[in-house]
């Protein structure tokens, strides 16, 4: 049976095929999105060339294969799956020689790619574009003979133009997808900085990271230097394989990465002997490495289940990512360390609480002829003041009330001592100047730099109300009587200052109803938000206001106006309060 003939042009006259270029050229220059391009490109062309399968597929340099972008009447899995290689079948073959590709029945070309049984005819166009493949255009007719040297002159003359465009509208979509990951990566980066919990840093970075690139393992792994392996922090991986928990910097690629201080970008892993088989099904690898200064911390490792998956611009992208990802992981780090610090000295504080609440006396005890509270608020956890009773037969007791030189542990330690040495001394009656004597003399055989106690020794004589104070450089104590304040101005040199120092005595007789106020320099050197102190100015009077309460309400009524004085001001001294009243 004889062919029918095909007309030999689709357009009636020149002014006809002008007008359709014309056509052509308008759609594409009409926009720079590449879906929207390759939509309407396909709607012009198929109009003029009629095709049961149609596509327009793209060349990618990184795989040297051709993928189908925009296909008609092809199976969504073939369009998904498909990768031609250059050279293999029609497309192929047209792609690889840049030259058209007319097969009039497929039947008869071996190389034909089958995508359905029915197709017969064939039309492969290749894209040109500043001397570089974009891709070919692709027609398939169940009829034999469907397209003539006609349509390929045709789609010859316009394939240069739409190549083009779709040139034109990749590059653009690479600049706004590079300038999409810079803004991601800037945004990212201020949202590292304010995570110090490493464990919630990680877990940021890798739900990041996901949002730039797809992965199927993501790892980070962070040096351990004396040791030289890679330890893993944080692992995200479909599982099934088998776990490493550490890589010597002498094997792996992100050993490699490591070692070398540059990114690695595996294409197929089976054909790179650096690679460990962790996980099944994992075929290619980036791996960057976290630098600090200079310095190697770590390595950021991805993995996915698709040949060739990572290209450049990947590893470009989270080599920019690496040094804020590093910076962070430091500062989550010295954070965690100070973290822990902080838990084992608040232990070791607490601890030392502990100690000196031994040491000092829980509370008043009952001594003959006097009445006695005491309040202590550390400025910290632990107080360089100290004060301790003796009592003896008689009627007759010893009290001493002083401040460690300095400040926190260092203050309460030398506390300490000299509160075990006061115990060792005051065991028996003792003049207060001779207790001050004997405990400088105690503390400077042992001596330490820049610690020293101003301490107030005093002894009781409750059948004389007679009260004997020495002064070792402490605050001499308030007397009210009535609404009289007498001060007793004893004086001395601190105690571990000075060797071989000698201390006066002055003795005061006492009233029923007198009030003996000792405080520590935390009271008098408390600052408001002015910078004002409270003074003993300002003490004098509280004093003479709350002299006639009960010892304990005076102890609280001191320490509510001192309260109400600073403010919100903070203080950064020990304030201890002793009062003693004549009963």
């Amino acid at each position: 049976m004889t062919q029918p003939r095909r007309k030999t042009s689709r357009f009636r006259d020149r002014s006809e095929l002008l007008d359709y270029l014309l056509e052509v050229s308008a759609v594409t220059s009409e926009t720079l999105d590449l879906d929207r391009l390759l939509t309407a490109v396909a709607k012009v062309i198929t109009r003029v060339i009629p095709a049961q399968l149609f596509a327009i597929l793209l060349h990618s340099d990184r795989r040297k294969a051709l993928r189908i972008r925009y296909s008609m009447g092809h199976r969504q899995e073939l369009v998904d799956r498909l990768l031609i290689p250059l050279g293999e079948g029609i497309t192929g073959q047209a792609a690889e020689t840049r030259e058209p590709m007319l097969v009039r029945d497929v039947r008869k070309e071996k190389s034909y790619l089958n995508a359905m049984d029915a197709v017969r005819c064939e039309m492969a166009i290749p894209m040109i574009a500043r001397d570089k493949l974009v891709g070919v255009i692709d027609f398939q007719s169940t009829e034999i003979g469907a397209y003539t040297a006609d349509d390929v002159a045709l789609m010859r003359l316009i394939a240069s133009r739409i190549a083009g465009a779709i040139d034109n509208a990749r590059l653009y979509r690479r600049v706004d997808l590079q300038h999409r990951t810079l803004r991601t990566l800037s945004k990212t980066s201020q949202g590292f900085s304010s995570i110090l919990d490493l464990d919630e840093l990680l877990g940021t970075v890798a739900e990041s990271v996901r949002a730039l690139m797809d992965y199927d393992s993501f790892t980070i792994w962070l040096l351990d230097e004396p040791k030289q392996v890679l330890r893993k922090r944080i692992a995200i991986s479909q599982g099934g394989g088998r776990e490493l928990d550490e890589i010597p910097l002498s094997i792996g690629v992100t050993g490699s990465a490591a070692r070398l201080r540059r990114p690695m970008r595996v294409e197929d892993t089976l054909a790179d002997p650096r690679y460990i088989a962790s996980h099944p099904n994992l075929r290619s690898e980036v791996a960057v490495p976290l630098m600090l200064r200079d310095r190697v911390i770590g390595v950021m490792d991805l993995e996915s289940q698709r040949l060739n998956y990572y290209s450049v611009d990947h590893m470009r992208t989270l080599a920019l990512l690496a040094p804020q990802v590093a910076s962070a992981i430091e500062n989550a780090r010295l954070y965690e360390e100070i973290a822990t610090r902080e838990q084992r000295m608040d232990k070791d504080l607490q601890a030392a609480r502990k100690l000196q609440s031994l040491l000092l006396p829980s509370e008043a005890p009952a001594i003959d002829g006097l009445d006695i509270a005491v309040g202590l608020r550390p400025a910290r956890d632990i107080t360089g003041d100290l004060f301790d009773f003796f009592e003896y037969d008689n009627g007759q007791a010893s009290i001493v009330f002083g401040d460690s030189s300095g400040k926190g542990p260092a203050a309460a330690l030398y506390a300490a001592l000299v509160s075990g040495l006061l115990r060792s001394l005051g065991h028996r009656p003792r003049r207060p100047a001779d207790l001050l004597h004997s405990l400088n003399n105690a503390l400077t055989e042992r001596r330490a730099e820049a610690q020293y106690v101003t301490l107030l020794a005093m002894s009781w004589d409750a059948p004389a109300r007679k009260l004997t104070i020495a002064n070792a450089g402490g605050l001499p104590p308030i007397i009210c009587r009535g609404d009289t304040l007498l001060d007793l101005n004893a004086e001395g040199v601190p105690v571990g200052l000075l060797q071989a120092r000698v201390y006066d005595e002055m003795s005061a007789d006492l009233q029923a109803g007198d009030l003996i106020v000792l405080t520590s320099d935390g009271i008098l050197d408390a600052q408001n938000e002015e910078g004002q102190e409270y003074g003993r100015a300002r003490l004098g009077k509280a004093i003479q206001a709350c002299c006639h309460l009960a010892v304990k309400d005076i102890v609280q009524f001191l320490y509510t106006e001192v309260e109400a004085f600073v403010g919100e001001a903070p203080q950064f001294d020990d304030q201890t309060v002793l009062i003693l009243r004549v009963s």
